[in-house]
């Protein structure tokens, strides 16, 4: 007997027009590359990477990534209304052009187009893009949800032992490679939802207890992020601190950058249990598991978050007054170390 396969857009999704979009309005200002190609039953679709700002290539760079995991359409939705409010914004914020005379902006909006497309976590072959590293974690990760290699039938599947990583997951990782890591100073966003009461950011390890050699350059993030915007409302912590879990793109790209460099990857968890609280008929949707379904709640996301992906700007643009060094830096180790990994833990 044949399966019915659901119904599904013939060639397109609305996330993928509105990118479009926005590249025809901003084609004078970005530059756009096909960096890959994802193919979904049958149709192909292109990997898209936008960049605009500065071509030196020491200049502090942050790249911004989403639809990593094709149902949580809200990080792509998030992004592209920074993008177009950019484009809009270049036409007469002079102060927006000085920032971007000086920090290089790398836009990869729908990392997973066919999983969007196809309105699954998954990519089309099956894996968790964000299981698919081949590091394994270094303590007990919980099961399925930290990565398993059971079967692609069941989530988070990892893909095959031994197996190329998948192609979504290799291109992010070649873009971070080319476009951030050679950089003195690079920062990444990357934007997800998922269950939670919170709203959270997380940066690497997920595989470790064991905290990453830039912890004074992420504390120093954190205190000046609190500083700025005091009524945030995030939890900002190590991915650790919620659960292990197997091949992590963050923490693989973060184990690549070279020691003269400071890599600072974070990723937006967005608490999705926020919008079905609100609208608790919604989890009846798959969609509605990870995104909000009313439009003034998508509305009232896109506007929370903008102060976030500015603030990032800005911290590349005046990186040479807040990076610490010498003996403030050995401090600030002492005092993020004592912080995140020596207090009780929730």
């Amino acid at each position: 007997m044949t399966a019915v396969l659901p119904s599904l857009p013939e060639t397109t999704f609305a996330e993928y027009e509105a990118l479009m979009a926005i590249l025809d309005a901003g084609r004078a200002r970005m530059a756009v590359s096909i960096v890959g190609e994802a193919n979904a039953r049958g149709r192909a679709f292109p990997i898209h990477v936008v960049t605009l700002g500065s071509l030196d290539p020491q200049a502090p760079a942050i790249g911004f990534f989403a639809g990593i995991h094709g149902l949580e359409r809200i990080g792509t939705q998030l992004l592209l209304d920074y993008m177009r409010s950019l484009v809009a914004r270049l036409e007469w914020d002079e102060l927006l052009q000085d920032e971007l005379r000086a920090v290089r902006l790398v836009f990869m909006p729908i990392v997973n187009p066919g999983g969007m497309w196809a309105m699954t976590r998954s990519n089309p072959n099956g894996v968790d893009l964000m299981r698919n590293a081949p590091q394994n974690a270094e303590g007990r990760v919980p099961f399925l949800a930290g990565g398993q290699r059971i079967g692609r039938w069941l989530p988070w599947y990892r893909g095959a032992s031994g197996a190329p990583m998948e192609i979504e997951a290799a291109t992010l990782l070649r873009v971070v490679e080319q476009e951030l890591l050679p950089r003195p100073l690079s920062f990444a966003l990357d934007c997800h939802s998922g269950y939670g009461f919170r709203d959270s950011i997380w940066f690497p390890y997920a595989k470790s207890t064991r905290h990453i050699g830039h912890l004074p350059e992420m504390f120093m993030l954190k205190a000046m992020f609190e500083q700025a915007h005091p009524h945030h409302g995030y939890v900002f912590e190590p991915q650790s601190m919620q659960y292990l879990a197997h091949g992590d793109l963050w923490d693989y790209a973060y184990d690549r950058c070279p020691a003269s460099s400071i890599f600072l990857p974070l990723t937006l968890e967005l608490g999705s249990w926020l919008w079905i609280k609100k609208n608790p008929l919604q989890i009846l949707r798959r969609e509605g598991m990870f995104n909000p379904i009313k439009a003034h709640r998508t509305e009232r996301v896109l506007r929370r978050h903008t102060n976030l992906l500015d603030f990032l700007a800005r911290a590349a643009y005046g990186s040479q007054r807040w990076l610490p060094c010498g003996a403030s830096r050995d401090l600030l180790m002492t005092r993020a170390v004592e912080y995140w990994y020596r207090r009780p833990r929730r």
